[in-house]
């Protein structure tokens, strides 16, 4: 009884990170501009792969008594440095002069470029 609810709760892990990634990819496909694509990957991409991951590894230490270190090491590596590529992507992005959505609001980067850019001006 416990073995089979284990395995429902790692199969429903891995599911929800494969509907996850699914989410993700169509949000790259949909999205408008290069920065609510990179947060579609930055944030559903992550946590879906995070699931997977964590599933199997779960799955793997509990049934089969199986440690996997690359396992855990994808889990931390998956953690760290997608959301900083992430973020350096739209930074690259933002400060080469790719342009925002033409429907976005509010753009709370520009003063802070703008003042940025006079400071530099001024102190060469």
């Amino acid at each position: 009884m416990i073995k089979t609810a284990g395995e429902l709760l790692f199969a429903l892990l891995i599911l929800t990170g494969a509907l996850l990634s699914a989410v993700s990819a169509f949000g790259l496909i949909r999205l408008p501009d290069v920065y609510l694509r990179s947060h579609a990957a930055a944030k559903s991409a992550t946590l879906g792969v995070l699931c997977v991951l964590s599933g199997v590894f779960l799955y793997f230490a509990f049934f089969l008594d199986y440690i996997s270190a690359k396992l855990l090491l994808g889990i931390v590596f998956v953690f760290l440095t997608s959301p900083v590529a992430a973020h350096l992507n739209g930074r690259a992005a933002y400060r080469s002069g790719v342009p925002l959505w033409n429907r976005r609001v509010q753009d709370d980067l520009k003063e802070a470029l703008e003042k940025q850019r006079i400071d530099a001006d001024t102190t060469s």
